[in-house]
């Protein structure tokens, strides 16, 4: 099953280059709103403050009320949740820096030199001023990054985040289209056991984490994990063995998971003299 995650710049055909892969792959395409819209679901976040906070718009207060790791993990387990599914291109949120380690995903990226968008939009838009397309396409690209800086700590441009780049001033969408098919179609991103493996470990680990951060908050109550195989291993250390305990109980009720070792100490504090 294909799973591809694209990130496109604004006015570089991008959207027609998913549809076509849609078109040839049978490709169910998820787009940016929809991922934003689950998120918040899961979070327990309102839409409208955390689109107010992705787009810089928000206030000092709403700021500090957002927590943005929690965030990040909520949009690791919605982005995962969508890659598992299989059959799917995810646009955005940061799709492809999230399912980069998974050997069977193909990460995209769809870019153009500015002269090329700016008539792209002009066109789309019936304007005829490129400097008002150029104001609008530099908006959209500073949020973007934004938002990625924000939720992830990376720069979206980076090459090593992608299996291909493509510039559509160059290479016509449906050849864009074409090359991204060949690679689909290729031994090398083809669903294996060890891929899926590597897929569904990635999302039980953000699906722990984000059940220990509805019981002890934002800083997990002190726990590290790691999961291999389906086993969670729990690391760190705690002055309360009462959280252990807890923590063991939960991560074992969370779907997917196939056993759990507790590798956390129970830390005491001597008195001073």
């Amino acid at each position: 099953m294909a799973v591809i995650a694209m990130t496109r710049e604004m006015a570089t055909l991008g959207k027609d280059v998913a549809s076509g892969l849609a078109e040839r792959l049978g490709l169910t395409v998820v787009h940016h709103e929809l991922v934003k819209q689950n998120i918040t679901g899961r979070a327990g976040m309102r839409e409208s403050e955390v689109h107010r906070f992705l787009e810089g718009e928000a206030s000092l207060l709403q700021r500090w009320k957002i927590d943005r790791k929690r965030l990040s993990r909520y949009t690791a387990q919605e982005i995962l949740e969508l890659a598992g599914k299989g059959d799917v291109l995810i646009r955005g949120w940061g799709a492809t820096y999230l399912l980069r380690s998974v050997p069977h995903v193909i990460c995209v990226r769809i870019c153009a030199p500015m002269q090329f968008r700016e008539q792209v939009l002009m066109q789309r838009l019936g304007i005829k001023d490129p400097l008002l397309a150029r104001h609008e396409i530099e908006g959209n690209d500073m949020a973007h990054n934004g938002t990625m800086q924000k939720m992830f700590g990376i720069d979206w441009t980076d090459p090593s985040l992608y299996t291909i780049a493509l510039n559509t001033a160059r290479v016509p969408v449906k050849d864009c289209v074409a090359h991204i098919v060949r690679l689909a179609e290729s031994p090398a991103f083809q669903e294996t056991p060890e891929s899926r493996r590597a897929l569904e470990d990635n999302l039980i680990l953000s699906r722990v984490r984000a059940t220990l951060e509805q019981r002890f908050g934002s800083g997990l109550g002190g726990i590290d994990v790691t999961v291999s195989a389906g086993k969670v291993t729990l690391m760190g250390g705690t002055s309360d063995e009462r959280i252990i305990v807890d923590a063991i109980r939960l991560v074992h009720a969370v779907d997917g998971v196939t056993g759990v070792e507790s590798q956390m100490r129970v830390i005491t504090f001597q008195p001073s003299m």
